[in-house]
């Protein structure tokens, strides 16, 4: 795995995660998750890496440290759209209850709902999927307008003056 390869290399070099950490611009809390496996570096990390020890990008990461960092992605993501879910759900219900039962305050909520889903919605789809998904572009533009159609709708019904 990655973070054995990652440990092994600094222990080698006489660094502390401290020292790897200053040498590659980053914090001391990443050096020790990325040797736990509990997180990976960005792009420019491994980079830096690389150059730091001398070796390819691809004698720092395999197949399987690739798999491992998409079902973390993966996990995160389900998170984010668990929680889109919920606002989406509590953004709708508020707007319905302020309409009906004439609760102005509540557009506040519905409002709020909307922009807390949007913030969800968009990471709850993990980045290479997200990528993907932009190229096959009539269904992506077919499921943004949908989305869109959804939150017009509540926005309007939780802003309508009774």
């Amino acid at each position: 795995m990655f973070g054995d390869k990652l440990k092994k290399l600094r222990t080698d070099n006489n660094l502390t995660q401290e020292e790897l950490a200053e040498k590659i611009m980053v914090t001391r809390t990443a050096v020790s998750k990325w040797e736990t496996n509990k997180g990976y570096p960005s792009i420019d990390s491994l980079k830096e890496l690389s150059n730091l020890f001398g070796i390819s990008i691809d004698e720092l990461i395999s197949d399987d440290d690739i798999q491992s960092k998409r079902l973390l992605d993966e996990a995160k993501s389900r998170k984010f759209y668990f929680s889109a879910i919920v606002f989406l759900g509590v953004a709708t219900v508020s707007a319905l209850i302020s309409y009906f039962m004439k609760l102005p305050y509540l557009k506040f909520v519905s409002a709020v709902g909307v922009i807390e889903y949007l913030v969800m919605a968009y990471f709850a789809k993990p980045k290479y999927k997200r990528l993907d998904a932009r190229k096959v572009i009539v269904p992506y533009i077919i499921s943004r307008l949908i989305i869109l159609a959804v939150i017009i709708i509540v926005m309007v019904s939780a802003f309508v003056n009774n």
